[in-house]
């Protein structure tokens, strides 16, 4: 059983345990004596059910149970001590009170157990339980009211106080010469509001030139690239970030970190060499969550030569409900190399079928395999904002690729149903490497995914939070330039978390204890799943401040983004 099903019985017995107690409670004030038994017997059932998810967890990872453990765990003890004790109306309704802040401590709070949780907790518990006992007839003790009073006092003063230093803003002398010299491509992409004919219907978006995805930019490895972006109408505005392309720090598009963000009227020129090979794509990070959706991003292309043989992107997205891009159909004559450039530029994970031909994966965010064998009747997951490059050698029968059971592309129609297909595990695909790519590291940081709410800003929110605490309230990871930098990365949440740290690709060490075995996996862009742990490491050589989110985007603009800084 995973750790990320466990999470899902374990919330599942809190709530069977509360309701269990409550039910229970409210039976007894009613005096139905039986239904008060068999209920009371439920409750502990599932209450002993929930130590027991809650012991598995704490052997996954304390960053699982933390919060179970030092507050749920004594809070659903004293719950079972009270209900042992007396079979009353109130004693059964405390239990239940108990039991349920136990759950809400999980699923409001979450990871790190804090003494303002507990606190809070303690307060609601005492505040309810006192409530129901004045209702059902008793005298509310005095000093019971002030002790709830108290712990809700210093529990919400203790949630609300400043943490940690928050993100440091902007900071200039991160700031890098763009690459000088005369450039070999300039392009200008303007963004602004459109248009678009989709499925027979004008559907509206924001483009750049007026298209979506927006024009390709192509390159061979040398070229010096000059864009210079515009901003026609996009009231919020917006910027270009090179996902997946390790461009120096002033280049990277990220405003109010590494640039303003572009208003309407104004404009910008990025300036870098083309000297990553491999696949990218382009796309704003202004307001990324509606501008991508709407349709502000493109393809992004760097060759180590003139091409041989077929060469496609496919770049899927989704745009107001539309799939893009449309099936397209080409012939290729038996015996021609085919490569398919795949992006996924939604923020969820899609899944990929090549039916017809076996195939190789050659390179995932950018970077080549080591020694990819032949596949086939396999599909391929790529989590938001990741890419992956299939190869293969044209037969004379039909191929098609397909996009989450639909043709994007084929040579000719292929009838095939790929929904029962293996998925390939890319941490043991390729040969392993003869030595370590790197050193061990000099410095490790643990981000713990989940959701809870905070209360730092104007207003509460439910966040998606980092260690607890919502950006721009999580603190910078600071490193220093030739270090090796280790991620242990950590999903408590019931959410895919497509983890995307700018300016680097890491190497991905393991996944729930287990060693990466196939070729080294220099990433950009992965999913971490319920209950996954991910250890992943990257060398520090590319100095600056650094967005390091969720590209789920709603998920990042919900909280889920902190910086790596320099020193």
């Amino acid at each position: 059983m995973t750790t990320g099903t466990m999470i899902i019985l374990d919330l599942l017995a809190g709530v069977l345990a509360a309701g269990g107690w409550l039910g229970a409670g409210a039976a007894a004030a009613s005096g139905r004596r039986r239904l008060t038994l068999g209920l009371a017997v439920a409750a502990l059932l599932a209450t002993l059910a929930r130590a027991g998810t809650t012991v598995a967890l704490a052997r996954a990872g304390w960053w699982f149970a933390g919060e179970k453990v030092l507050i749920g765990g004594p809070l659903s003890l004293a719950a079972v001590v009270a209900a042992g004790l007396r079979r009353g109306p109130v004693t059964l309704l405390f239990a239940g009170y108990a039991s349920s802040a136990a759950v809400l401590v999980t699923v409001l709070h979450g990871y790190p157990a804090s003494a303002s949780a507990g606190l809070l907790a303690a307060a609601g518990v005492a505040g309810v339980t006192l409530v129901s006992w004045r209702l059902l007839g008793g005298r509310t003790p005095r000093a019971a009211v002030g002790g709830a009073v108290a712990a809700l006092v210093a529990g919400t003063g203790l949630a609300v106080a400043p943490g940690a230093a928050p993100a440091t803003p902007h900071r200039h002398e991160f700031a890098a010469t763009p690459a000088a010299g005369a450039p070999d491509q300039r392009i200008t992409l303007t963004a602004g509001t459109t248009t678009v004919r989709l499925g027979g219907h004008d559907v509206a978006a924001w483009a750049f030139n007026g298209q979506v995805p927006g024009p390709p930019i192509t390159a061979t490895v040398g070229d010096l690239l000059e864009v210079t972006l515009r901003n026609r109408d996009i009231g919020r505005g917006v910027t270009l970030h090179w996902h997946g392309y390790d461009v120096p720090n002033s280049q990277d598009g990220v405003p109010g970190v590494t640039q303003a963000a572009v208003l309407p009227g104004q404009q910008f020129v990025y300036r870098f060499r083309a000297d990553q090979p491999g696949t990218y794509w382009y796309h704003t990070h202004e307001a990324s969550d509606v501008g991508v959706r709407m349709g502000l991003y493109g393809v992004l292309v760097v060759r180590p030569a003139p091409v041989t043989g077929v060469d496609v992107t496919v770049p899927v997205h989704t745009l107001a409900g539309n799939a893009l891009p449309a099936a397209t159909t080409e012939r290729v004559a038996a015996g021609t190399p085919v490569r398919l450039r795949l992006i996924n530029t939604d923020s969820t994970t899609h899944r990929y079928a090549l039916a017809g031909a076996p195939f190789r994966v050659a390179a995932i965010d950018g970077a080549d395999l080591q020694g990819p064998t032949p596949l086939s009747d396999t599909a391929v997951l790529i989590p938001a904002g990741g890419r992956y490059d299939l190869t293969f050698t044209a037969p004379a029968t039909p191929v098609a690729l397909f996009a989450d059971g639909r043709a994007v592309y084929s040579t000719r129609p292929v009838s095939t149903a790929t929904g029962s297909w293996p998925v390939l595990d890319p941490l043991a695909y390729g040969v392993a490497p003869a030595a370590a790519p790197l050193p061990r590291p000099d410095r490790e940081f643990t981000l713990v995914l989940d959701r809870g709410l905070d209360l730092r800003g104007l207003l509460p929110r439910y966040a998606h939070t980092v260690n607890g605490a919502a950006y721009p309230d999580i603190p910078d990871e600071v490193v220093h330039l030739g270090e090796t930098v280790e991620f242990t990365i950590v999903n408590r949440s019931l959410a895919i978390h497509p983890w995307h740290l700018h300016g680097h690709h890491v190497l991905v060490l393991s996944r729930d204890g287990v060693p990466a075995t196939g070729s080294p996996l220099w990433l950009d862009s992965f999913d971490v799943r319920p209950g996954e742990v991910w250890k992943v490491a990257f060398r520090a050589d590319n100095p600056g401040m650094w967005a390091n989110h969720c590209h789920n985007l709603p998920h990042a603009d919900a909280g889920m983004m902190l910086h790596l800084r320099y020193s």
